[in-house]
């Protein structure tokens, strides 16, 4: 396992916050999943297309969000990536807010498979095997 491996990663968060659909998929697997332990759109998503529409679904109600990698973790072909999230509803609100989490990505052949998104960077670090 490489540094690589978190350089990809990083890359997709950087296309993310430009809204670079292209660049975000650039490094996936074709067989790309993402799947959400819970939440609005919880389960797995295959596939880009699908992806796009639950991304476009979860930013509707926001004027921007913002994805800050705090940190990155390594374990075999996987990725702990633990973000800030940072958010502007839409509507004229004036306020923003944030929160934390942690996704799992497995890595294959230099692209992204899949990712795991979970509501808390701890858990994200437990289903990796990096915490007990």
């Amino acid at each position: 396992m490489s540094r690589e491996n978190v350089e990809i990663i990083r890359r997709m968060y950087d296309a993310l916050n430009r809204e670079d659909r292209d660049a975000v998929f650039g490094n996936t697997h074709p067989d790309f999943e993402v799947t959400f332990v819970e939440g609005p759109r919880a389960g797995t998503h295959r596939g880009r297309e699908a992806l796009q529409e639950v991304a476009d679904d979860l930013r509707a109600g926001f004027e921007s969000w913002i994805f800050e990698p705090l940190d990155f973790f390594e374990s075999g072909d996987q990725v702990v990536a633990v973000v800030n999230n940072r958010l502007r509803p839409k509507g004229g609100t004036a306020g923003e807010f944030a929160y934390r989490n942690g996704s799992v990505f497995t890595i294959r052949d230099g692209a992204i498979l899949s990712m795991v998104g979970y509501p808390t960077p701890e858990e994200a670090l437990e289903a990796a095997g990096l915490r007990e």
